[in-house]
């Protein structure tokens, strides 16, 4: 185990000390000057994309999805509000680094002052125009499309008689019964603003009912109101017609200041820094502390402050003013400042036909003909492809813990697992039912805390052993592992080991929405290191050597660079050597030397990274054999897939994490490889190779560090990876 000063950076415990340069992750000075790569980046650090900028233009690529005629019109909102909630994220977790280093004139690590400065300053111009962007698709493209199929969200303005009828009503009964306007003064300090919450701020004329010039006041939205109103068929002119909460608290704000006239309002929202910072030295029980902690996100400090486009100058100032922000992080919105909120929209609107067709995930063909699931998994290992093929072998093969009496124990990582969740239940009922459990729960699974603490709670409850990963390295693999009595060929009982590895979370709903693999397996060394690896989390002891699995913070980043650089070797040796790997974000710095210097090897490079990248492709002398392409489509793609050619032998490994340093250093990750010639094949070909023939929903990236859509080379005939892998599900199917 490495010391104590390892474990307390990168997860929301401590704040980072050490890594950090700028966006990038750095590895130690005699691990960097072994690279062939090294001089080469030393000399031009422009090789090196910045990470949050990168980020930024990730957003954008979903954007365009907002845009795009061929997604349906409700899915059209659905990815404007993802971008909203992804600007939300970043701004709460990454600016929040920057805005604090700023503000305590302390910078990161390997960074000067001014360098922050600078990286804030493009950061806020990136981040501005492209909040620009996203309201002009709103009220150019978005809205208009849904209005054409007769699904309307109007402004007050434009809502019928009978309408606003319902309105008013809807305000009387349902809104203003919960509204506290607060008047300004000394004995009426500015109320607290929550993280993200809908508020106004109102500029009043003449005086209050006590004689004193009072002129603002705010009037804060309870969160527990809907921010989208259905209007009943009866007052609606539309299919499905709809007004915002904004929009109806504007047009009754006079209601709320009887004898008083409004001189100028806006609505406004504030987003705050929402890392967790807690110390390792003062926790004596991480749960509790962490409860403490959720309570006081709400109010840390403020980042970003929205206000409606045509704000009065004097009501921004006053704003700005108060919460100590500048012209920079103001951001003026022509609609709604919480795009996010509009989603509840989509789930209003019962026609189909403008969402994604439903579809039915298959399951294997390993599994179609043996209806006992251990039965099959000790026949051969099954590999499962999610959202295409069902998640519920994974949901049965957990209840087995509860309902198979021959079952005795069962393991299981919960990193992101929903409030309601059938694995989660099953659990429980394990535990209730005198198994052992053991679940290692990581409490600090950004925005999904609550719900784990909830889920920690109950478990412990009924007798399973709960424990929270190892304090400062988050717990991100995913694993499960079931041990059952069996008679040996001699009639003798022994315990039999079962698992489940996979590269996405035991989260039902997502499983439906993201692109990852699963495989169980009956492996003897895959299950005795996934044993391992629950031994090394719940007992903090240095693990033992793997036999198959490659584990961070130990063996992974090590074994990745081993491995590039093996391909480079077979390239200048003459042998078959080609690396290709899909993951969510590349930004490790010593694992892009090392693919630099396997590209000027002759290595041919394929990486498809669908969020950010900090390798710079194509360019001549550095990256020229490396082609970086990103794919986003109707569903996330999550998996995290590599395949080295290593001489024609083609190793495969898929994993929980992707190549960047708070996945290699401060988590608990697993890499694990795909044997099965069978399945090794089908990863390949469903996890990669279809990919890198996407040009439907695929982007470039470019030596300039510019992202283009891939234009079609079929005249004009698309071929999409999602909606291939769909159909051939279907065929499949039918073959079932």
């Amino acid at each position: 185990m490495a010391g104590a000063g390892a474990l307390g950076c990168g997860r929301g415990l401590t704040r980072p000390a050490a890594r950090a340069s700028g966006p990038f992750e750095l590895m130690a000075p005699d691990a960097a000057s072994r690279d062939p790569a090294h001089d080469a980046l030393s000399k031009a650090p422009a090789a090196l994309l910045d990470r949050e900028l990168s980020l930024l233009d990730f957003n954008r690529r979903v954007l365009a999805l907002a845009l795009a005629p061929h997604v349906p019109a409700l899915e059209r909102l659905r990815y404007l509000a993802i971008v909203g909630s992804n600007l939300d994220e970043f701004f709460e977790i990454r600016v929040a680094g920057l805005r604090g280093a700023l503000r305590s004139g302390v910078p990161p690590p390997g960074m000067s002052l001014h360098e922050v400065r600078v990286q804030y300053g493009r950061i806020a111009a990136a981040a501005r125009a492209l909040v620009a962007e996203q309201y002009h698709a709103l009220n150019a493209s978005v809205l208009p499309a849904l209005r054409e199929r007769g699904i309307l969200l109007k402004r007050h303005d434009d809502l019928t008689g009978a309408e606003r009828a319902y309105v008013a009503d809807f305000f009387e009964r349902e809104v203003r019964p919960l509204l506290t306007p607060i008047g300004l003064d000394p004995a009426h300090p500015f109320p607290q603003i929550g993280n993200k919450t809908l508020n106004f701020v109102v500029e009043l004329s003449g005086r209050d009912a006590f004689g004193r010039d009072t002129a603002l006041a705010i009037v804060k939205a309870p969160r527990v109101l809907p921010r989208v109103i259905r209007l009943p068929p009866g007052a609606a002119d539309g299919k499905a017609t709809f007004a915002l909460l904004s929009s109806v608290i504007h047009a009754h704000l006079a209601d709320l200041f009887p004898g008083r006239d409004i001189v100028g309002y806006s609505q406004f929202r504030v987003t705050r820094d929402a890392d967790l910072w807690i110390d390792e030295d003062e926790v004596k029980n991480l749960r509790q502390a962490l409860a403490g902690e959720l309570r006081a996100r709400q109010f840390g400090a403020p980042l970003r402050l929205e206000i409606a486009a045509g704000c009065p100058p004097s009501l921004e100032r006053f704003l700005a003013t108060h919460f100590d922000l500048a012209e920079t992080e103001i951001y003026r919105c022509d609609g709604p400042v919480n795009l996010v909120r509009l989603a509840s929209l989509i789930d209003l609107v019962e026609d189909d036909d403008e969402k994604w067709p439903a579809f039915k995930p298959g399951r294997p063909a390993r599994l179609a003909a043996e209806p006992d699931i251990l039965a099959a998994i000790r026949r051969h290992d099954i590999l499962l492809h999610h959202p295409y093929e069902s998640f519920d072998p994974v949901v049965e093969f957990i209840r087995l813990a509860a309902d198979d009496p021959d079952v005795v124990a069962v393991k299981q990582t919960v990193y992101r697992t929903g409030v309601n969740s059938a694995l989660m239940e099953s659990l429980i009922a394990a535990a209730r039912a005198g198994k052992e459990v053991t679940v290692v729960v990581e409490l600090f699974a950004r925005f999904d805390e609550e719900a784990n603490i909830n889920w920690a709670e109950r478990l412990e409850q009924e007798g399973a052993q709960v424990v929270y990963g190892v304090f400062g390295l988050k717990t991100h693999a995913k694993l499960a592992l079931l041990l059952r009595r069996e008679p040996d060929a001699a009639g003798r009982t022994r315990l039999v080991p079962y698992a489940h590895l996979g590269t996405g979370n035991y989260h039902p709903r997502t499983t439906r929405l993201y692109s990852d693999f699963g495989l169980l397996t009956a492996e003897a060394e895959v299950c005795a290191d996934v044993n391992e690896v629950f031994a090394h989390i719940t007992s903090l002891a240095r693990p033992a050597r793997m036999n198959r699995l490659l584990l961070a913070p130990f063996t992974m980043h090590r074994r990745i660079v081993e491995m590039i650089r093996r391909e480079a070797k077979h390239a200048r040796d003459g042998k078959p050597a080609r690396i290709v790997a899909k993951m969510n974000a590349l930004i490790e710095e010593q694992v892009i030397r090392a693919l630099y210097a396997a590209s000027e090897a002759g290595v041919p490079i394929d990486l498809v990274v669908r969020g950010a990248c900090a390798l710079r492709p194509g360019v001549p002398g550095l990256s020229a054999n490396i082609r970086v392409r990103s794919i986003l489509g109707r569903f996330l793609e999550h998996h995290r897939v590599w395949l080295f050619e290593n001489g024609g032998e083609r190793d495969v490994w898929l994993s929980s994490a992707d190549w960047m340093g708070r996945n290699l250093f401060r988590r608990i990750e697993v890499a694990f490889p795909v044997r099965d010639p069978e399945l090794k094949a089908r990863v390949i070909a469903e996890g990669l190779e279809i990919y890198l023939t996407d040009d439907a929903d695929a982007w470039t990236l470019d030596a300039a560090g510019a992202w283009t859509r891939v234009e079609s080379r079929r005249g004009g005939r698309r071929r999409s990876a999602q909606a291939a892998l769909l159909e051939q599900l279907r065929e499949r199917a039918k073959e079932d």
